[in-house]
C-alpha cells in the first residue's frame, strides 16, 4: 500500500460515519468514503504512463460515472484513484489532510472550506443546464406543510453541514416569504444519516441535494421549493495547494480538466449511457438515477468573471447571515492558469 493511499484510508476512517441504511435493504445508497482502483492498463500500457498519481475526490460518484461512461481516462498519462464521499464537508477535510488532490463541489461548500482555511484553489467551473434544480427543501408525503411560509417555528434539517448549498437554498427560500433563519430551528446532519431518518419519519423538513433529494422524492417526499432562482447551479473543481505546487501534478491536473470537460460533453449527448453507468456504480432505482442525471447535466469551462461574481454573491449572503464572521474577497480563491491553454 502506498503512503498516499494509506493517508487517504486513514483520513476516511476518521471522517466517515458509516451506517447501514436499513430502509434501502441490499441497495445501500452510499458509503461516506471509498477507494476504487482503476482497472489495470491493457497491453502493458503501464510502462508508458508516468508515475504521477492523482487521488480524485468525488461526491456520490457523479464524476467517476461521467468519466467511465465517456471512457475519457483510457489513455490518461497519469495514474489515479477515486475517493468517494457522501458530501462536501468530509471531502474538504480529506483535501485538507492531503488525502485527495482534487475535489468537486458546489459554490457554498467551497466558500465554507476556504473560510475554514482549507489550502486549495478553484481551477475550473462547472455550469449546470438546469441551475438550482438539484437542491431542494422536501417534506414527507402527508405533511401539512404546503409553502415555505409554513416553515415558521419549525425544525429544519440541513445537509450536510454549515455552509452547504442546502443552507444557502434555505436562506434564499426563507427570504422570499419574509422569514429569516431566526424564524426556524436549524440542525445539520450528514445526508446518508438524514435520508435514513427521513425515511423513518423522524424528519419533517429537510434541505438537501442531488441523490438524496431524488431518493426522498422516490419515497413520496414533496419538494416545497427547489433551488431554481436561488442557487447559482455552479459547481467548481478545486485542487489542493500542495498538488498545484508540484509541477508534475499540476500538469496532470490540467490534463485531467480537459478529460473532465470531454466527459461532460459526452454524457450530455448520451444521457441513457450515463444513467446506466451511474446506476451500476450506485445500485439506485431507475427513477432516482434519471432524476439525478437529468438535473446534473453540466459543462466544464475555465474560470470567468461571471462565475467569480456569482461566488462573491453567495459569500456576501453568508456574511450577512453571520455564517462568516467577516467578508470574503473570492478572487483569491481562483487559479486561472491551470486550465489547458490549448482549449
Amino acid at each position: 500500500m502506498s503512503k498516499a493511499f494509506a493517508s487517504a484510508s486513514n483520513a476516511c476512517r476518521l471522517l466517515t460515519r458509516r451506517q447501514t441504511l436499513t430502509a434501502l435493504g441490499s441497495n445501500a445508497l452510499l458509503s461516506a468514503c471509498d477507494f476504487s482502483t482503476p482497472p489495470g492498463p491493457r497491453d502493458g500500457a503501464q510502462s508508458e504512463r508516468t508515475k504521477i498519481k492523482l487521488f480524485l475526490g468525488d461526491q456520490a460518484r457523479f464524476t467517476r460515472a461521467k468519466v467511465e461512461a465517456a471512457s475519457v481516462f483510457d489513455d490518461a498519462p497519469f495514474d489515479y484513484e477515486w475517493v468517494n464521499f457522501q458530501g462536501a464537508a468530509p471531502l474538504f477535510e480529506a483535501l485538507r489532510a492531503g488525502a485527495v488532490d482534487t475535489a468537486p463541489a458546489g459554490d457554498s461548500p467551497v466558500l465554507f472550506a476556504a473560510f475554514a482555511g482549507v489550502p486549495m484553489k478553484i481551477v475550473a467551473v462547472s455550469v449546470g443546464t438546469r441551475a438550482g434544480s438539484s437542491v431542494g427543501i422536501v417534506v414527507p408525503a402527508h405533511s401539512p406543510i404546503q409553502t415555505v411560509a409554513d416553515f415558521k417555528g419549525q425544525h429544519i434539517i440541513v445537509s450536510s453541514a454549515r455552509g452547504s448549498i442546502s443552507q444557502y437554498q434555505l436562506f434564499g427560500a426563507l427570504a422570499e416569504v419574509g422569514l429569516t433563519a431566526a424564524d426556524v430551528k436549524i440542525s445539520f446532519m450528514l445526508p446518508v444519516d438524514a435520508l435514513s431518518a427521513f425515511q423513518a419519519g423522524h424528519i419533517g423538513i429537510w434541505a438537501t441535494f442531488g441523490t438524496y433529494l431524488a431518493m426522498a422524492e422516490h419515497d413520496g417526499g414533496r419538494i416545497i421549493r427547489d433551488g431554481q432562482g436561488i442557487h447559482s447551479g455552479l459547481g467548481f473543481i478545486t485542487a489542493s495547494d500542495k498538488a498545484l505546487a508540484d509541477p508534475a501534478k499540476r500538469l496532470a491536473i490540467a490534463n485531467l480538466l480537459d478529460r473532465l470537460r470531454r466527459a461532460e460533453i459526452w454524457t450530455n449527448a448520451h444521457q441513457d449511457n450515463y444513467e446506466q453507468i451511474f446506476a451500476s456504480l450506485t445500485n439506485l432505482p431507475a427513477d432516482v438515477v434519471h432524476r439525478v442525471v437529468t438535473r446534473e447535466l453540466r459543462q466544464l469551462q475555465p474560470v470567468d468573471e461571471a462565475s467569480i461574481a456569482s461566488l462573491q454573491q453567495v459569500a456576501d449572503v453568508f456574511t450577512r447571515e453571520n455564517v462568516f464572521e467577516h467578508a470574503i474577497d473570492v478572487h483569491s480563491l481562483f487559479e486561472t492558469s491551470v486550465w489547458p491553454s490549448t482549449l
